[in-house]
């Protein structure tokens, strides 16, 4: 049997959605009868298109999910994770400014899970520079997070 993660992380920003909540986009949001989600200017907001997929996979797995950003619009990500239908995938949500040490420490204390029985998702290279020091397999997500990254990632976590 494949080793599996006991807790995979996700950022948010130009990782589950194309933009930076806090800079790109105007909260609050709000979903209109055309079922489409728009910021305070009518801007359409959207997630990357193999997002719901790839949380229905880790689900579905029976595989844990978290978030951790470092936005300092809280309400605005947190709106978002909801009006987009993935808040139930979230067991634990790490949504502040700060250090992604912090976030995964919480995360390790909150959920029990070992910080090596981790794997994180990010578009940064400095956010993945600095949790791998921490023991958790890391994978960077150049383009948003797709079907072909998870598996990258848990065949990753499967040999480490």
């Amino acid at each position: 049997m494949c080793k599996k993660p006991g807790l995979v992380v996700f950022d948010l920003d130009y990782t589950l959605w194309p933009f930076w909540v806090d800079t790109h986009v105007d909260p609050p949001f709000q979903k209109n009868s055309d079922g489409l989600i728009r910021d305070r200017n009518g801007q359409t907001v959207k997630l990357y298109p193999e997002v719901p997929a790839v949380l229905e996979q880790l689900h579905k797995e029976g595989i844990p999910i978290a978030a951790a950003s470092r936005t300092g619009e809280i309400r605005g990500a947190t709106q978002l994770l909801d009006l987009f239908g993935l808040k139930h995938y979230f067991s634990h949500t790490e949504i502040y400014p700060g250090s992604k040490v912090t976030h995964f420490q919480r995360l390790c204390q909150q959920t029990r899970t070992p910080l090596s029985q981790m794997l994180f998702f990010d578009d940064e290279s400095r956010n993945i520079y600095d949790v791998s020091k921490l023991g958790v397999t890391c994978v960077l997500v150049p383009n948003g997070m797709n079907l072909a990254l998870l598996s990258h990632g848990l065949e990753a976590f499967a040999r480490s």
